[in-house]
């Protein structure tokens, strides 16, 4: 009955979710493939519509009328026409504009006449070589990336069907079997992201993002499309660390050879048919304003394929050049398309739009990630803490909350919890885990630790001889910690849902035995960290996952109650077995 419905839909675009409904689980399902997750005080969650999600959701295959009629299905009060009109307008744009080759080597801009004039009218079509073609455009094909930029910026996106040059070969393809013994093929869900990017035959394929949680795989996605398009390709990603763990994936699961494979980071500068660079060593340069010394790797080759690792992290400058090779394949790897900076168009323009997006969830029930207990645990501050943060900036409460030294004590507790299980413990601020280093005995790795010990370190946690490894924000990416079963978050960057998402996934490779593994996240109650909390786990949250919240102490006017504090971690300990 639409009494009971989970969803009340406004005229302002926003979408509530009444999570004690009964089918709001089913609803938050469909509503999540075309809306944003933007709050969720208590039971109601807030979900926007914007013209990306709506584009992001067409790319994937889904009509508007499916969209309308998942509104339709769980309206609390109806669907304001103002919805539906907007949904149809916005969701149908996409595929209505396209961009294809000409003979003569440009491009051509056409499709309904009355969204090319709203184009015309924008300005957009006065930049120099473009100009009428019968009922479209004729482009200069340098324009192209700018071009689409454009567009979608002023809500008229374009399906590019102009193609890409085929680039360097290369003979490569996936093994059929492991170096060391072992059946190797792709799991279902890989086999189809790669159909859905590589479409052969199709103009539509060659361009887009692949969205898989940290631990399903989505370097062997990546090595699948090589493999799929045997060519030469550029690999960007997030650090040293990452570099060598592409190269080992591409040697375990692919033909490629030692020879073939370059690295492009640090002192390290080969340059080989399958490169893998750093967006740091891309971004570098010598002093503000002058050029970047590396982006002339670009050119270096004929490149067929250039694969951008973490593109949610993508840099401005490397969308400017990234502009420039829109007739170059381009592939996108991520666990979360989710940018805190409002550059997710310039993703969905210039690298591609989201062709594939697995549920958490069902990657979990079929066994390919651990199942995750998400818990916030609340910790007061105490004594000259509580005054200093009273008399502190924003920014430095900020920090004085996520220093909390209470943390210390209930990391220690929450780790007798889980005794035999591999843990990290990750944190924004050095001192603070310095501090938590010392009072576990644990080593502490951070940006400072240079690149040889640190992979001494992974080594030594993957062989069980370190069981509790503290790490800064530079383990958020691309670290392989596959045993990993507790994390424990300290303090974080503001609300960063991207981040949450990135330190949720070092645990979630699968486990042996009950496959489980522990995200903790301490917070200090009463200050500006629980409502940065709150915004860190909308993601998670949107994709159906749920954090229980316990009080671990409570302040008297003397200070941190020890008494509070131990009998309610042990009630958290006795939850846990």
């Amino acid at each position: 009955m639409p009494s009971v419905n989970p969803l009340i839909i406004r005229s302002d675009y926003t979408v509530l979710l009444d999570e004690n409904r009964p089918l709001a689980e089913a609803a938050r399902d469909q509503l999540s493939r075309f809306a944003e997750l933007m709050k969720r005080p208590g039971a109601i969650h807030t979900y926007r519509i914007t013209p990306l999600s709506l584009w992001n959701a067409a790319a994937e295959g889904m009509t508007p009328e499916q969209m309308i009629q998942t509104l339709e299905t769980y309206a609390r009060y109806g669907v304001p026409e103002q919805v539906r009109e907007w949904v149809h307008r916005l969701a149908g744009r996409y595929g209505e504009l396209r961009l294809e080759p000409k003979a003569d080597g440009k491009l051509r801009l056409s499709g309904s006449i009355s969204l090319l004039n709203e184009v015309e009218s924008s300005g957009l079509l006065s930049a120099s070589g473009i100009e009428r073609d019968g009922n479209g455009w004729s482009v200069p094909a340098e324009l192209r990336g700018e071009l689409k930029r454009g567009l979608t910026k002023i809500g008229c996106p374009v399906l590019d069907l102009a193609g890409y040059r085929e680039g360097e070969a290369l003979n490569v393809s996936l093994r059929s079997r492991f170096p060391g013994g072992g059946e190797f093929r792709l799991r279902d869900y890989q086999r189809r992201a790669v159909e859905l990017f590589y479409r052969e035959g199709s103009v539509q394929g060659g361009s887009g993002v692949v969205v898989l949680p940290c631990g399903a795989g989505k370097t062997v996605v990546g090595a699948a499309a090589l493999a799929s398009l045997g060519r030469a390709a550029l690999i960007i990603t997030a650090g040293v660390t990452s570099v060598k763990q592409w190269k080992q994936e591409l040697l375990h699961k692919t033909t490629l050879t030692e020879e073939q494979i370059g690295e492009y980071a640090g002192t390290v500068k080969q340059v080989r048919p399958v490169t893998i660079a750093t967006y740091q060593m891309l971004t570098n340069r010598k002093r503000e304003g002058s050029e970047y010394d590396h982006f002339k790797l670009f050119g270096e080759r004929d490149w067929g394929l250039i694969i951008y690792d973490e593109v949610h992290l993508l840099p401005a400058p490397v969308f400017r050049m990234t502009a420039d090779l829109q007739a170059t394949r381009r592939l996108g790897l991520t666990a979360t398309l989710v940018r805190e900076d409002g550059l997710a168009e310039d993703v969905f323009s210039l690298i591609g739009p989201k062709l594939f997006e697995m549920s958490w969830k069902k990657l979990e029930l079929d066994g390919w990630i651990a199942a995750v207990q998400c818990e916030e645990i609340r910790i007061p501050l105490s004594g000259e803490a509580v005054r200093q943060y009273d008399a502190a900036s924003d920014r430095t409460k900020h920090r004085i909350a996520g220093e909390n030294r209470a943390k210390i004590k209930v990391v220690r507790e929450l780790l007798s919890r889980h005794p035999g299980k591999p843990a990290i413990v990750i944190g924004q601020y050095l001192d603070q885990l310095r501090a938590v280093g010392r009072e576990l005995d644990a080593p502490v790795l951070t940006g400072e630790t240079p690149q040889n010990e640190r992979i001494e370190l992974y080594h030594s946690f993957k062989r069980g001889d370190i069981p509790v490894l503290v790490v800064s924000k530079v383990a958020n990416f691309a670290v392989d910690l596959p045993d990993a079963a507790v994390a424990i978050q300290v303090s974080g960057s503001f609300g960063s849902r991207q981040e949450e998402a990135q330190r949720i996934g070092r645990i979630l490779r699968p486990k042996p035995g009950d496959n489980r593994a522990f995200f903790y996240s301490l917070v200090t109650s009463g200050t500006k960290e629980t409502e940065f909390a709150l915004k860190r786990q909308l993601f998670m949250v949107e994709q159906g996952y749920q954090y229980g919240i316990t009080d671990a102490g409570s302040t008297s006017a003397d200070g941190e109650s020890e008494n509070c504090e131990r009998s309610s971690l042990l009630k958290l300990r006795e939850a846990a077995n």
